[in-house]
């Protein structure tokens, strides 16, 4: 599937939920790791506003991309946010979505577009 570069420059985006580790498996427990480094990843919350839009997500990050400082209601940064759309059949049941990954989240600052 093709992944789009998503462009953060005029968007604000805000913390909603703290950073959490991805689980892989929910019977397990087992957690998600990087198919590529192995490095635990995580999930966390923002609300993504742009243009007067708005729409709550959920971006997959590398653990050593968690910033300290995050702080949740505050806005962040998502340096290298990606957006990959996927399907599955379960059940005779066709899903589809959008995953969000990043490879950091850090405090950031509002928009001036917002702002203005």
């Amino acid at each position: 599937m093709h992944v789009i570069r998503v462009d953060t420059s005029a968007a604000t985006i805000l913390l909603t939920e703290a950073p959490a580790l991805k689980v892989r498996d929910r019977q397990t427990g087992e957690i998600a790791k990087d198919a590529m480094t192995g490095e635990a990843l995580m999930t966390v919350g923002v609300v993504y506003i742009d243009e007067g839009e708005s729409s709550l997500i959920q971006v997959t990050v590398p653990e050593s991309g968690v910033t300290e400082g995050l702080t949740v209601g505050a806005p962040v940064s998502l340096p290298g946010l990606v957006a990959r759309p996927w399907q599955s059949v379960s059940n005779g049941r066709e899903r589809t979505g959008i995953a969000y990954r990043a490879t950091a989240v850090a405090p950031g600052a509002f928009s001036m577009a917002q702002a203005g």
